[in-house]
């Protein structure tokens, strides 16, 4: 049998990493290596087979210190400039060009993949100050629906200025082609990468969205005795399914038909009386009847058990959200609905 870890000051780097991964489970850690490459692996996964038991109290402070440095310092956010930087002392300049034109922005092979899934809004916002013979060439490369969409959210004129320059348009020359993919690779996939940043504090509230109860608790407590302001900052912006309360009631009825009946009556099962009848309220009785008969016969179950079908409903809700199904309003009173 291993030794037991209980010095967290000798622990290397490697083994920090090692129980990290070993305490997210086999879903996220399984995630976490399909990024790594062979090497990476194998450091990782021999560090992992040699540490024994590790004492909680090091795992506790291990993602303390984790949740601490991210929320305060940053130190493990990069930028496109340092990453850049760091690839150019070990790689040619060929091969970091075409690495940080993959990161630079959205998804896709080539420059018009990636316009194709920006946000219309935000094109749209950058391509009004272009020329209008600009935005012709870039309209005509991108889908029809999504040249549509960017369209419709251009000042009208300019937009008709548009449409006439597409009609008149013959075959582009290669090099203005080149011409217009080289500047907006340069200027508003660049841009856009680093506007699109992340929050460190909005990063560790998801994080801590899927942490179990218990472990929830645990670390924001150890985190309020070290920055009782990140603490409260990461409060404010996790999303629990108590929080669903704030939905309306049409809202409610429009989640109800996106999740699973056996999944709500389980993350009902450890809701409070507030949450139960929210939802209670949204049913029909016949349904509420149901629903309750089916979280009786469930009798005790494991509050792991609550907590996953509780943080699926949440996705759900947020993605409903995000697509302006429903609205979940703010907890002040500047987000209250008004009927």
């Amino acid at each position: 049998m291993g030794r037991v870890k209980d010095d967290y000051r000798s622990l290397s780097g490697t083994q920090k990493a090692a129980i990290f991964m070993l305490s997210l489970g086999d879903d996220h850690a399984g995630r976490l290596f399909e990024m790594m490459d062979d090497d990476e692996i194998r450091e990782l996964s021999q560090a992992m087979a040699g540490l024994g038991s590790v004492n909680s109290n090091i795992v506790e402070r291990l993602f303390v210190e984790f949740a601490d440095h991210l929320s305060t310092t940053g130190s493990l956010v990069g930028t496109m400039d340092s990453t850049e930087r760091l690839l150019a002392g070990s790689l040619s300049k060929e091969r970091v060009d075409l690495i940080m034109e993959e990161i630079r922005g959205p998804a896709g092979r080539t420059m018009w993949d990636k316009l194709g899934n920006v946000n219309e809004a935000v094109l749209a916002n950058y391509l009004k100050n272009e020329y209008p013979q600009t935005v012709a060439v870039v309209l005509t490369k991108i889908k029809p629906d999504h040249a549509a969409r960017v369209l419709s959210l251009l000042p009208e004129n300019y937009a008709m200025e548009c449409v006439t320059r597409m009609l008149r348009m013959e075959a582009v020359q290669k090099e203005i082609l080149d011409h217009v993919e080289r500047t907006l690779r340069n200027e508003f996939m660049t841009n856009l990468a680093r506007t699109a940043r992340r929050d460190a504090h909005e990063l560790m509230a998801d994080i801590f969205n899927n942490l179990d109860r218990n472990t929830e608790n645990r670390f924001m407590s150890a985190l309020e005795e070290r920055n009782r302001e990140s603490a409260e900052r990461i409060k404010a912006l996790m999303f629990t399914f108590e929080d669903l309360t704030r939905v309306d009631s049409s809202g409610v009825q429009q989640l109800l038909r996106h999740v699973e009946k056996d999944r709500l009556a389980m993350a009902l099962k450890g809701a409070s009386d507030d949450a139960k009848d929210m939802f209670f309220r949204n049913m029909s009785e016949r349904a509420g009847k149901m629903m309750k008969e089916d979280m009786e016969s469930m009798g005790p179950v494991r509050l792991k058990e609550v907590d996953e079908a509780q943080a699926e409903i949440v996705t759900v809700a947020k993605q409903l959200a995000e697509s302006g199904e429903i609205v979940i309003a703010g907890s002040s009173e500047e987000d209250e609905l008004v009927y």
